[in-house]
């Protein structure tokens, strides 16, 4: 039986989030979604394959997600040359960081919850690696020499040690035709340095911006400071 609509805590009440209903507990959701197929619930593996590992040496970007200690969420992307993942054996793998906005919000979490999510893409690709495990931050190893990229040594690198690993069906992809370049509008939203000027530094120009985030802005990529 439908369960009654009723206001969520919190939310904003007008004519679109006024009569939402909404789901509390699994056995609704399964009502809604259904079970998996005995096939899908099991697919998740504890260790990495050929492929898997085959996959992460083609792959210049991952998602990580992951979560404090007081619930807060962040979902960090991390992008270098393919395979910039290490891995280190078939259950440990070494994410390196690069010069960035100093925040740390992902890293923050990881000190208080060491558990993450990982998504890695293959440009043109339309399936998805995933990876969960618990992480933990090193200042150096041996192998960061290993991960230096146009004479950047990592920072330094989040070590991954793996619970769950399987891959994503390309549904998601297919339906939002992420690598048909025909869909692409880039001037669909604001440029960058339009963003930066309304919300983070209105101080500067927008000439000035435009200007540092210009094609200068890519030979910048792996300094610190």
């Amino acid at each position: 039986m439908r369960e009654p609509a009723h206001r969520l805590a919190g939310v904003p009440q007008d004519e679109n989030t006024g009569c939402m209903t909404e789901i509390t507990s699994e056995a609704q959701l399964r009502e809604l979604v259904g079970e998996p197929l005995p096939r899908v619930a099991a697919k998740d593996r504890p260790v990495l394959h050929e492929y898997d590992k085959q996959w992460l040496a083609g792959s210049p970007f991952c998602l990580v997600a992951t979560s404090g200690a007081d619930g807060s969420c962040d979902v960090s992307p991390k992008g270098d040359p393919p395979g910039f993942t290490l891995v280190l054996d078939d259950t440990t793998i070494a994410i390196p960081e690069r010069p960035g906005n100093r925040r740390a919000d992902g890293f923050r979490n990881i000190l208080t919850n060491p558990h993450v999510g990982l998504i890695y893409l293959v440009p043109g690709r339309d399936d998805t690696l995933r990876i969960n495990g618990r992480a933990r931050l090193v200042r150096d190893a041996p192998f960061f020499d290993q991960m230096t990229v146009k004479g950047h040594r990592p920072l330094l690198a989040l070590i991954v040690e793996i619970e769950q690993v399987f891959y994503h069906c390309a549904k998601s992809f297919l339906r939002s035709n992420l690598w048909q370049p025909a869909t692409w509008n880039p001037q669909a939203a604001p440029s960058r340095a339009q963003i930066v000027q309304r919300l983070e530094r209105p101080e500067e120009t927008l000439e000035d911006l435009r200007r540092y985030y210009g094609p200068e802005y890519a030979t910048r990529l792996y300094r610190t400071g």
